[in-house]
């Protein structure tokens, strides 16, 4: 399932340029690790962007949800900023807290790791994901 997610990762420009990797996924869960870069993904007062820090978690999400339903699209999603998003790499887990037919609801932390090792809880989200159905042939 891992490298599955990878691989769909990979085809968005914007995960490649983010740096988006998938380090873990199984049945209902994934986790995703991203490397700092201040050039380039810091806000105003240098910590990280809360468009990267909604990226993450809605990105995670999907992947979780995708393990148990396929291709989803979100219909809504939410994020919690706790902390400001300081660290060398960030670290998101999701996972599905129920699966149906028409909606796969989710849940994602996103963690801050520092140099330490540590992990520092940055911010939480939810989405609600619908399962897309495979084109006719």
């Amino acid at each position: 399932m891992r490298d599955t997610l990878q691989a769909l990762s990979s085809t968005a420009t914007f995960n490649r340029w983010a740096g988006f990797e998938v380090v873990r996924a199984e049945a209902g869960e994934a986790e995703l690790r991203m490397d700092w870069r201040p050039e380039d993904m810091g806000q105003y007062a240098g910590f990280l962007h809360a468009g990267l820090i909604g990226a993450l978690l809605d990105t995670a999400c999907g992947f979780a949800a995708a393990t148990v339903a396929g291709q989803v699209t979100a219909s809504h999603f939410s994020v919690n900023c706790i902390a400001p998003g300081v660290g060398r790499r960030f670290v998101v887990r999701a996972r599905v807290v129920k699966a149906g037919r028409r909606q796969v609801f989710t849940t994602a932390e996103l963690f801050g790791q520092g140099e330490d090792g540590e992990l520092r809880l940055v911010a939480t989200g939810d989405t609600i994901l619908v399962p897309l159905e495979s084109p006719a042939r």
